[in-house]
Formats: C-alpha cells, structure tokens, sequence
C-alpha cells in the first residue's frame, strides 16, 4: 500500500525542484527526504529520479504519480481533519453543495440558522459547478440549476425543495446603445461580442445558450472564463456583454460601469432546487437550513 505522506513528499520535492529545497520547506533533513523517496520508488516499482549532472531530475513517471496523487491527497486530508475533529469532540459537519451565486448571496444567512442550532457546527460549503467531487464530503444539501420548463429532477436519496424561478438578465456596458432602453431583447444581442461565464458548461450556461439557439444565433466570445464576477468586471470594461440571473447581479455584485437590464424575446429563466440528504441524523439541522433557504428564496423573488 502506498504510504500518503511519501506521495505529499514527492509534490513537494516537484514543487521545490530539488531534495535540497523539499528538505528546506518541509523542515526536514536532505537524508531524510532522499529515504523516502528510495521507499516509495521501492513501493511502486518506478524510476522516480535520474541522475543529471551532479543533480537529480524528476521521470515522467514521477510527474504522473504526483498529479494522479493529488485528488487522493485531497480526500485522505479530509479524512485526517475528520478524525482531528472526532478526537477532539467537534465531529459535527454540514456539507452544502452550491453555485458561486447562492454561495455568495444566501449562505451566509443559512450558516448563522444552522449555528444557532448548533454552536459546534462546522459548515463547509463547496462549489458544484463544475462538480467533480472529489475532496469533499457526500453534501447533505445540494443546491442546483435546472431549466424553469425542465423537468426536475430527483436523487436517491434525497428530497426535493423547489425554491425559487427566477429571470436572467442582460448586463451591458453603461455606454453600450442599449443601456439606456427599459428591456433589451436577446436577439438584439446576437451581432454584440460576449462575454462568457461559463467556460465549463454548467447549467446555466446551458440554459443560456439553449436560449440563443432558439433566438437564433450562437454567442460571439470576446473572452471566456469561469466566474460570473470577474465576468461582471470584463463587462464593466467595455469588452462584451452578458447573460446571468438575478441573483448574480444581485446586492454589490454589479460593478460600476455595467447595467442590467431584463431579458425579453425571449425571457430566459431558470429554476433552483434544494436536494436535501433524508438522513434521519441530520434531520433538524437539514430541515432548518432548507427553511432558512426558502425564506432567502423567497425575499430574492420580492427583489426581482
């Protein structure tokens, strides 16, 4: 069995360049660092380093091992917090999966409810768009994207909260020509550079695109990169411009020198659901976070 802490020791010789170095940053002796390194390449069989002048370089092999190893190093982390935490008494997490924008605008008021239940809670909140994972606890609640004409749905193992639809929105440059007008139609955007904010296709992204499909057209990208806010900052600089949802312009989220103005011909929208874990452990602290998010939801639909 391959011991983590070798696989850690590898990373860092990569990251330092050098035994010397990984010694320094880990606080180690050289001597040290060189035994471990003999161990592991004993351990999987491969040649990790050969020798190159009077120094040593990392092997392709070596390489591949470090990046195949660090999704593993994530997981065996948490699990080493966890029994840090049940050591000392304070095993008690909630796991919540959600986009940038719920993180941003509705968690904070979800953690202080659960915490209010439970003062020794540990709330740790990770992103599913994209989802992959990996180094994360199975989320008690898992908060998501789907088309509002969709059809919804439903996860072994979890119940389903509908929360709120809501309508995306046009965001321009403050000096674009269509700034000034009360609604813009999104097939007046067709001809106008883009600014995308989902370069891996998540559910919004696909919503949006679905939606200029059917206007007729396919964005022109200007730049593509995957956070809405520093999408917001390429908009406000004059560079293209976008499609979000409301939440996601929501509060300070919109910067000077952009606007946003409601979509129409079509209106795009979309719907977001809460799929909350059924185990009966968790109950109180689940049902409670879903009645704070439902409250949240719903002040977000009165703002619209």
């Amino acid at each position: 069995m391959l011991n983590p802490r070798r696989l850690e020791i590898l990373r860092a010789v990569l990251a330092a360049g050098s035994i010397n170095g990984a010694a320094r940053n880990l606080s180690y002796s050289p001597a040290t660092i060189s035994q471990h390194m003999a161990a592991l390449a004993r351990e999987t069989g491969l040649v990790l380093f050969e020798r190159q002048g009077r120094g040593i370089t990392a092997t392709d092999a070596a390489r591949e091992l470090a990046g195949q190893a660090q999704v593993l190093l994530a997981d065996f982390g948490r699990l080493e917090r966890a029994v840090a935490d049940l050591r000392a008494g304070q095993g008690q997490h909630l796991a919540v999966a959600c986009f940038a924008s719920a993180a941003e605008q509705w968690m904070p008021a979800v953690v202080r409810a659960v915490r209010r239940l439970q003062p020794n809670l540990t709330v740790e909140i990770s992103l599913n768009e994209p989802v992959d994972g990996r180094g994360r606890r199975q989320p008690d609640l898992d908060i998501r994207t789907e088309p509002a004409d969709g059809v919804g749905l439903h996860l072994d193992g979890y119940s389903r909260h509908e929360l709120l639809v809501e309508d995306l929105v046009a965001v321009l440059p403050a000096a674009h020509p269509l700034a000034g007008l009360p609604e813009v139609g999104l097939r007046d955007l067709a001809e106008e550079p883009w600014v995308d904010h989902d370069i891996y296709d998540s559910p919004i992204g696909r919503i949006v695109l679905s939606a200029c499909g059917a206007a007729g057209f396919a964005p022109r990208y200007a730049a593509r990169l995957d956070d809405h806010r520093a999408a917001l900052r390429l908009v406000a600089a004059g560079i293209g411009v976008t499609v979000l949802p409301r939440l996601a312009v929501s509060g300070l989220s919109l910067p000077p020198g952009a606007v946003a103005k409601p979509l129409v011909r079509p209106g795009v929208s979309r719907r977001i659901v809460a799929y909350a874990n059924r185990d009966r452990h968790r109950a109180a602290l689940v049902r409670c976070a879903v009645e704070q998010l439902r409250a949240s939801a719903d002040e977000s639909g009165m703002l619209a």
